[in-house]
């Protein structure tokens, strides 16, 4: 049964349970145990999570959309082909969080440590990463289309694929971040060089 809209649930333990096609709306979860709990099509909208755990967890087609979590743990948890649109982290833990393909387009993750996290095919335009601290994280092929990314840390992280075009290395720290050759252009385009073929230039007499 669909739980009542409006309503809030306290200290449920869920833990290694199996989540299939299930949908919770408008619902304030607090000091929920979603440890090693396994989604497929599990469908949250408009919840709140306050201080849940969401440790080993794995939710695959998934979505967690225009959710507030606060204070939840995120340790070893695989986010595969999930939805996160419009969704806000605050003070939240993200050790070793795996994130594969998915939308997390609007999210807020301002401030955020993903240092040690992973994300992999995820769509993130727009969102909200500024002061987030990705040092040595990995974000492959990640559209970060239009996000916020001014005074985040993406020291020595793994970039390769991603889309830049809103990264100014003037407000973001990249020192010794992992990028291929066309990320080196556009990020050099966004520092204002000029950027000319040798052949632009005429031939030395």
């Amino acid at each position: 049964m669909r739980p009542p809209t409006g309503s809030s649930r306290y200290s449920e333990d869920w833990y290694g349970q199996q989540l299939t096609e299930q949908a919770f709306s408008d619902i304030e979860f607090v000091d929920l145990d979603l440890t090693e709990v396994r989604g497929d099509g599990t469908v949250f909208e408009k919840c709140t999570f306050r201080r849940a755990k969401f440790n080993a967890s794995v939710f695959t087609d998934s979505a967690f959309t225009n959710c507030t979590f606060i204070g939840c743990n995120f340790f070893d948890a695989l986010l595969e082909r999930c939805k996160f649109v419009g969704s806000v982290f605050e003070l939240c833990s993200f050790d070793i969080l795996k994130v594969k393909g998915g939308n997390w387009s609007f999210v807020g993750l301002p401030g955020a440590k993903l240092g040690s996290a992973s994300f992999q095919n995820v769509r993130m335009v727009e969102a909200d990463l500024r002061g987030a601290v990705c040092a040595g994280g990995v974000f492959r092929e990640v559209d970060f289309g239009a996000a916020e990314l001014s005074r985040a840390d993406f020291t020595e992280a793994d970039l390769r694929g991603s889309i830049l075009n809103s990264l100014n290395p003037s407000e973001t720290e990249i020192r010794g971040a992992i990028v291929d050759l066309p990320q080196a252009v556009v990020l050099a385009g966004n520092l204002g060089l000029d950027i000319r073929d040798e052949r632009d230039f005429p031939a030395a007499r």
